[in-house]
């Protein structure tokens, strides 16, 4: 007579189920749009090379894209990001002679 052993590990479908350390919910930081307000004296050569300057993470259609959205409606969404970056790229984009401020996001 052969008896069949089964150990926890060879059964079929059955998962070890881990006690879960309680989730630490990291809360998300708060976010901030950083705009970009219509000017009528600087280019938009000017305006698209100094978005990338500053927002190095911007491509030159999305540059080109702000600088539009800025032209054709007054304002342009150029980044949304934390209070920290927020803060630096408006005061960098107005040290360039751009007009920019910051809000959150919700």
């Amino acid at each position: 007579m052969v008896m069949a052993t089964e150990s926890p590990s060879s059964k079929p479908g059955g998962a070890a189920v881990m006690e879960k350390a309680p989730e630490r919910v990291r809360k998300q930081s708060p976010r901030y749009k950083v705009l970009l307000h219509n000017d009528p004296v600087n280019s938009m050569e000017y305006v698209v090379t100094t978005l990338r300057e500053v927002v190095p993470q911007l491509s030159e259609q999305d540059a080109m894209a702000v600088m539009l959205e800025a032209h054709n409606t007054g304002v342009g969404l150029v980044i949304v990001c934390d209070i920290e970056p927020a803060e630096f790229y408006c005061e960098t984009l107005k040290s360039k002679g751009l007009t920019s401020t910051i809000e959150p996001e919700s």
